[in-house]
């Protein structure tokens, strides 16, 4: 068995780079999974247009793929990684996604005292 001979430092920073990357990886399936159940919404409703009550569920859609949108680029941002318009363009991200993006959804608020 050979001994590691780097600095503790460097093997936690690696420790570290590698949580983060995993971390960017899995947000980032999860925004691909919110995205593309919003599309397959739209696309099962094109010929016909949204009928009002669907719009709910559609809103849910939006506000569920703003709300990973928005744990991406904050996932991002932490690891240094600033210009969220280049998630934007890669992942063809609608801009009524983008303007929800930190919203919290009103079922996830405290109930107000």
């Amino acid at each position: 068995m050979s001994r590691d001979l780097r600095p503790p430092v460097d093997i936690l920073h690696y420790e570290i780079v590698q949580e983060q990357a995993s971390a960017l990886g899995r947000m980032g399936r999860t925004l691909e999974e919110a995205l593309a159940r919003l599309r397959e919404f739209d696309t099962a409703h094109a010929a016909t247009g949204t009928p009002a009550s669907m719009q709910p569920a559609r809103r849910k859609l939006v506000l569920e793929a703003g709300q990973a949108l928005w744990m991406f680029v904050v996932q991002r941002e932490a690891s240094g990684l600033r210009d969220s318009r280049h998630i934007m363009r890669t992942y063809n991200v609608p801009g009524e996604v983008q303007l929800c993006m930190g919203l919290i959804p009103a079922s996830a608020k405290p109930a107000s005292r």
